[in-house]
């Protein structure tokens, strides 16, 4: 049984006559009354009696009737909030960030996004990788900016830039007046660590560079944010990697160092549920794209 038999039942019920519940339904007289013998024959009895003269319900189409009524109601109700669902997302935008968007990335899509979408409400949503995925996958966020991408192939991810890590020292400390730091200084030089758990690319990426170079550091604190490495370094608790983007952040009492050899680079990536993609979500491919020269679909 579909709603279309529900909704012919209806009308031939209040028109009490097929030629014009045909009409009314726009289609032919033959195809209603298959319509409602299809009908009578899945419910097992008999809704109608027809004759030459007139049509009327049965006792049994009377009591059906009433609640095909309420099916449909609820039907309509159904598709309404539905669609009224859609159009409320349609008229916000959430987006998903670790810290680097707010600096690297925002400045030139939210002009953008403000300009060509001035009604549009933009909720922002600061979380970890991990937690960005999950919310994308739940339709919490519409768009995720992450260390990492995608990689279960449930949405399109691209990546926006890779940036090098960079090596920052309290100013008071011997190192700092040194032109060139050698990574070799690191063994067993006290460090500042992002927590894995808070920033677990650049953590791992880290413990890769480390391992790779063989070199064992000590680790003084494990940070939950990236600021709180620039605050410990800045009262001269350690040394810390952090990505080049802090270095704006820093404050006098922090020397950046260059090092001998190349540090890793740490990259940012966008993700995004695969097609239909709305306005917004094109307009920020498009100025991601015109500003940070990348080449994608």
């Amino acid at each position: 049984m579909e709603l279309r038999h529900l909704r012919y039942f209806v009308a031939v019920a209040e028109e009490l006559n097929f030629t014009r519940a045909a009409a009314r339904m726009y289609t032919v007289q033959p195809s209603l009354s298959q319509q409602i013998k299809d009908l009578e024959q899945e419910v097992g009895v008999q809704l109608l009696l027809r004759s030459n003269r007139k049509v009327e319900l049965t006792p049994e189409g009377e009591a059906f009737l009433k609640q095909a009524r309420l099916c449909l109601d609820y039907a309509d109700k159904a598709i309404q909030e539905a669609r009224q669902v859609a159009q409320a997302q349609k008229a916000q935008l959430n987006i998903g960030f670790v810290p680097v968007a707010e600096m690297k990335v925002f400045p030139y899509i939210m002009p953008n996004i403000r300009a060509q979408f001035p009604d549009l409400k933009i909720h922002f949503h600061s979380l970890p990788d991990a937690e960005q995925f999950k919310a994308l996958s739940r339709a919490e966020i519409d768009i995720a900016f992450t260390r990492y991408p995608d990689e279960s192939g449930a949405f399109e991810s691209i990546q926006i830039f890779d940036e090098p890590l960079t090596l920052i020292v309290p100013k008071d400390s011997p190192a700092a007046s040194l032109k060139h730091i050698s990574i070799k200084s690191f063994q067993q030089q006290d460090f500042v660590i992002s927590d894995e758990h808070a920033s677990p690319q650049l953590y791992k990426i880290i413990q890769d560079f480390l391992k790779q170079s063989r070199l064992e550091i000590h680790v003084v604190q494990h940070s939950t944010n990236i600021l709180m490495n620039v605050n410990l370094v800045g009262m001269g608790v350690g040394w810390s990697l952090v990505p080049a983007y802090v270095i704006p952040l820093l404050g006098d009492k922090i020397v950046v160092k260059n090092t001998l050899e190349p540090l890793p680079m740490i990259g940012l990536y966008a993700s995004y549920r695969k097609q239909p993609r709305s306005e917004a979500i094109e307009l920020i491919l498009k100025v991601l794209k015109a500003q940070f020269y990348m080449d994608f679909g």
